[in-house]
């Protein structure tokens, strides 16, 4: 239902720290180190060998730099390769940004430890407003830009992407109703069922990330009034 992403702090720090180098030489200019270091600081050869980690460091260009940063070029100066490199995974800018939407959107609504949470909509709602916090703050904007930019005609990639992240989360919260062993055997009808208050529910989320409202007592209450 949703992807899963796990990091070791400590190497995360050395990664941050060389990243920060790397950001600081390409501000001023230098790119003379895309050939010889990665990502992590260390020599590397010019081929990319995975394609999580070109979306790995584009998600770490964004949460430094916001998503102006993320370009062919610039990954490919974090990762350390050259931008043919970077066109081995991703036929073009547009793709690769496509693509690290789909993949910020997974790290932010990974997989729980506590699988509890999908027992009942009030905890998967409590659990999604949460990350949605969590999302903003690893991501500042990142919410708001999709709205204003990635649904614009020219972004059908990232539009389409992002859509499809949007469809695990209305196929969870439509799973969770099944789940749900408080909810009244009368809630749901021909003309009130369990798809149409997803949909609902999925329609408040999107407001308050916009809003950047990450309180879900309105809507748990609402919730409660309609279903149990």
């Amino acid at each position: 239902m949703f992807s899963s992403f796990f990091f070791d702090p400590e190497i995360e720090k050395k990664k941050i720290k060389n990243f920060k180098n790397s950001l600081d030489r390409m501000r001023a200019g230098d790119y003379n180190h895309i050939e010889r270091r990665s990502y992590w600081g260390d020599r590397v050869n010019t081929i990319v060998t995975s394609k999580e980690e070109i979306l790995q460091t584009s998600r770490e260009l964004i949460r430094q730099q916001g998503w102006s940063a993320v370009s062919i070029r610039s990954v490919a100066a974090a990762c350390g390769v050259s931008v043919g490199s970077i066109y081995n995974y991703f036929d073009s800018k547009a793709d690769l940004v496509g693509a690290t939407v789909e993949s910020v959107w997974s790290e932010i609504f990974h997989r729980p430890n506590d699988m509890s949470v999908f027992q009942s909509v009030e905890s998967c709602i409590t659990w999604m407003y949460g990350r949605m916090a969590y999302g903003s703050e690893q991501y500042p904007g990142f919410f708001t830009l999709h709205s204003l930019g990635f649904m614009r005609k020219e972004k059908e990639d990232g539009k389409g992407r992002m859509q499809h992240a949007w469809q695990h989360i209305l196929d969870a919260l439509c799973f969770v109703m099944t789940q749900d062993q408080k909810i009244r055997p009368d809630a749901f009808t021909e003309d009130f069922t369990e798809e149409k208050l997803a949909s609902v529910l999925f329609s408040l989320m999107l407001s308050a990330l916009l809003r950047q409202d990450y309180d879900p007592s309105t809507v748990l209450e609402m919730v409660r009034r309609l279903i149990y």
